[in-house]
């Protein structure tokens, strides 16, 4: 990265947020009188660099950056070498940058499970998901919780004890007397009827009554992974990885419904909640491999208000080497990584002109986004480097580096905005008026809907944030041809909508850094 040397000016000096703005006089609260110009800053962030450092990130050099792979491992060296040239330190000390982040490959567990006597064969009646340890239990504290659903105004678990039992729980959601899913009140499908989510959503419903596993009943999904799981044990390959939780992380099988009337007959009429009393044994052997990857963590401590935390956060994985091609991500999310580098520097840049922010900046570079959001939820719900409540935003930056092509020719400055109203009327209030003192984008909101069908929400790293009630903002472009494909190359990166929406980003970061008052959480969820 470039090093400049700044001229201090007075805030009449207008730099825009890049060749689409125009300037606007609209005032951002500060509430507090200021003569520092963030646009100085905010000039260093350039096409020029970020183009520079896209083209080696993204390079086939990085081999795709899967996760615990070689070529991740190149990438978080890269980040730490940037971060040590800007003189920018980590909070961890002594130089290390890298948060471990534990995780596990599995390999196919098979169980053996016998219900009052009769056994049940593997890949034919259940398949295991999940299980972190040898398990071998005999037991009868085996509890029905119908749809296995738990939330504000629904709850399957309400008034039955499932502490240290195992849970059986068939898939789906009701429906009211209109048709409409009870848990939301509408027909669009919910995070407890689509597909993979409604698997961790009823999983993390379990855990969070206390069971210690969970049989599902999901006739359609096991017909489609029984033989996908039975192909993987017999050739012997590794699964998918898991975040391996400072806890022991809960059993989970896929049962179909022949075993599950074994359990209780009558399951796919009855919905009540019920102890079945059921004689099962159940045995699995674990079958899994310890993968070590990380996080990389940079840190411009607050001047004023350094215990009070701002994260800027982007994922540094991708899809990695798949039939001998390279999957180099370019815009998902060596966009936003880079991006991060960035904003780091104009704050840096701040800071050595005695401009440092108030409160603390956390520039956090996930991995195992791709493999299911693992390093922020590492982060969050394993091993928090600054206490959650003291975190006053995560600002996501997840693919900013391309178009989307369902908008209309010539329509390119533009950035959709997600989670910016869900959590904090503050935040979304100082993202509008940052975006019109400085840079003019247009922020589209199509998928902040909260019956958004691609479930936008809860497919990046604000989403650990969010769940702890930390109000967030996701920046992102949209999909495109090359999403997830080997053709997502730095050379279809339109560098001049990457500048633009990073200087967006470091602007939002500057107000919420620099204000008198923290951000109101004033939408919480329980």
């Amino acid at each position: 990265m470039k090093k400049i040397v700044l001229v201090f000016i007075t805030a009449l000096l207008i730099t825009n947020c890049g060749t689409f703005s125009k300037s606007n006089t609209s005032s951002v609260h500060t509430n507090e009188a200021r003569i520092v110009d963030p646009t100085v800053y905010a000039s260093t962030i350039t096409e020029e660099e970020l183009k520079e450092m896209l083209y080696k990130y993204s390079s086939d050099e990085f081999e795709g950056r899967e996760t615990g792979e070689k070529g991740q491992k190149m990438a978080v060296e890269y980040l730490k070498n940037q971060y040590q040239k800007l003189d920018i330190p980590t909070p961890l000390g002594d130089d290390d940058y890298f948060q471990e982040v534990p995780l596990e490959k599995q390999s196919v567990s098979e169980a053996k499970i016998a219900i009052n006597g009769t056994s049940f064969k593997s890949f034919e009646d259940h398949i295991v998901l999940r299980s972190s340890s040898n398990t071998e239990i005999t037991t009868q504290d085996i509890v029905y919780v119908g749809y296995g659903i738990h939330a504000e105004n629904y709850s399957d678990y309400k008034d039955i004890d499932v502490k240290d039992k195992i849970v059986l729980a068939k898939a789906g959601e009701p429906k009211d007397a209109n048709g409409n899913y009870i848990t939301t009140g509408t027909a669009e499908d919910t995070k407890w009827t689509n597909g993979r989510q409604s698997l961790s959503s009823k999983r993390d419903a379990a855990i969070e009554n206390g069971a210690k596993g969970l049989l599902l009943l999901d006739a359609n999904m096991f017909a489609r992974y029984a033989p996908y799981y039975q192909r993987q044990a017999e050739s012997g390959t590794s699964g998918r990885l898991s975040l391996k939780s400072n806890e022991a992380e809960m059993m989970m099988l896929m049962v179909n419904e022949n075993l599950a009337k074994a359990l209780h007959p009558s399951i796919l009429e009855d919905e009540k909640p019920k102890n079945l009393k059921t004689n099962l044994s159940l045995a699995i052997e674990n079958k899994s491999e310890e993968i070590s990857s990380e996080n990389v963590v940079a840190y411009i401590k607050g001047s004023t208000k350094p215990d009070e935390i701002l994260v800027i956060s982007a994922h540094l994985d991708h899809e990695g080497i798949k039939n001998g091609e390279i999957y180099n991500g370019a815009d998902d999310d060596g966009s936003g990584t880079i991006a991060i580098l960035e904003i780091a520097e104009a704050f840096k840049e701040a800071e050595k002109a005695g401009h440092g922010p108030k409160r603390s900046i956390l520039f956090l570079h996930v991995t195992g986004e791709e493999k299911g959001l693992l390093g922020s939820r590492h982060y969050t719900d394993n091993d928090p480097i600054f206490p959650l409540e003291n975190t006053v935003a995560d600002l996501n930056i997840d693919m900013i580096g391309r178009t989307d092509p369902k908008r209309k020719e010539g329509d390119r400055n533009y950035v959709y905005l997600i989670g910016s109203d869900k959590l904090s009327t503050d935040l979304h209030n100082i993202s509008e008026e940052v975006n019109k003192k400085y840079c003019n984008i247009e922020l589209d909101y199509t998928f902040n809907d909260d019956n958004d069908p691609n479930r936008f929400y809860y497919r990046s790293d604000h989403y650990n944030f969010a769940k702890n009630n930390i109000p967030v903002i996701f920046y992102f472009n949209g999909t495109h041809d090359d999403y997830h494909q080997p053709s997502d190359t730095p050379d279809k990166i339109e560098y001049d909508l990457l500048e633009n929406r990073a200087r967006l980003v470091f602007y939002t970061a500057w107000e919420i850094a620099n204000r008198a008052e923290r951000l109101i959480v004033d939408k919480a969820t329980e």
